[in-house]
């Protein structure tokens, strides 16, 4: 596949780090005003780092717009002469609808595609859908983003929570694993013991979930005896609000994300 990534920032690069680890490419074009920050990927072989978003676009049939939703309309704009009708364009930015980008460059295969940052390690959640012309190549969407972790086709209306739950939700993920970190100090670990501690039992913890399928609660309790150490810690934590905070920081990104796109 000739893949061009648009806009070669943290989200981009993370994609393209994880077709580099899956080998998901024949040819990869990477873009940004500054390629300073990026030349060292043209030492991979058939990676071509360039400033031209025209060059890129006239060398690739995939097209990954990762630029920050204010450039959009400059970005489309500039190579909405150079799209043909087999590019298939995925846009992973924020709040764009597909309908705007169709209002952009007219009709062509279109998809969205919400990963987060996991992807660099083949560990993305990543949610797709696509406008009535995309169905025939949402397969192909679906064939990229599933080498880089598992993928989720869901409709429009549902994005923005997506982005929420999947994109924001790594950063709300990574604060608990810093908090559980903290106590892990302070319970007499040094930084890196207590790290490793955290995070392999996040992982454990998914991984439970992932391979037996059951509902949280149930793993809770196996490890919740009575008048025990577990639902001790679990009580308190509830007390202070560690559920309902948790539900009320992701209702607040939900919002703003909404604020943005409107």
């Amino acid at each position: 596949m000739k893949i061009a990534i648009l806009g070669a920032g943290n989200l981009g690069l993370s994609i393209a780090k994880g077709l580099l680890v899956s080998n998901a490419y024949n040819t990869l074009y990477l873009t940004k005003r500054k390629t300073e920050a990026i030349q060292e990927y043209s030492e991979y072989e058939n990676v071509v780092v360039t400033k031209s978003n025209r060059e890129a676009v006239q060398n690739s049939d995939i097209l990954i717009l990762a630029v920050q939703p204010k450039q959009i309309e400059t970005v489309l704009e500039e190579i909405k002469n150079d799209l043909h009708e087999r590019h298939v364009i995925i846009s992973t930015i924020t709040g764009v609808s597909i309908s705007r980008i169709e209002d952009l460059v007219g009709d062509h295969i279109i998809i969205r595609a919400m990963p987060n940052t996991a992807i660099a390690v083949k560990k993305s959640m990543t949610c797709l859908c696509c406008n009535e012309k995309g169905q025939k190549q949402l397969q192909v969407a679906e064939a990229i983003f599933d080498k880089m972790g598992t993928t989720m086709v869901i409709p429009e209306n549902k994005m923005q929570a997506a982005t929420v739950i999947c994109a924001s939700g790594i950063a709300f993920w990574m604060r608990l694993i810093r908090a559980t970190t903290q106590s892990a100090v302070q319970l007499g670990f040094d930084a890196k013991e207590a790290q490793q501690l955290s995070m392999q039992t996040c992982l454990g913890a998914a991984s439970l979930l992932i391979e037996s399928g059951k509902h949280p609660e149930e793993e809770i309790d196996k490890v919740t005896t009575p008048m025990g150490c577990t639902i001790e810690g679990l009580n308190e934590m509830e007390h202070h609000g560690l559920s309902s905070s948790l539900i009320r920081g992701m209702q607040a990104s939900f919002k703003k994300i909404n604020n943005i796109s409107n």
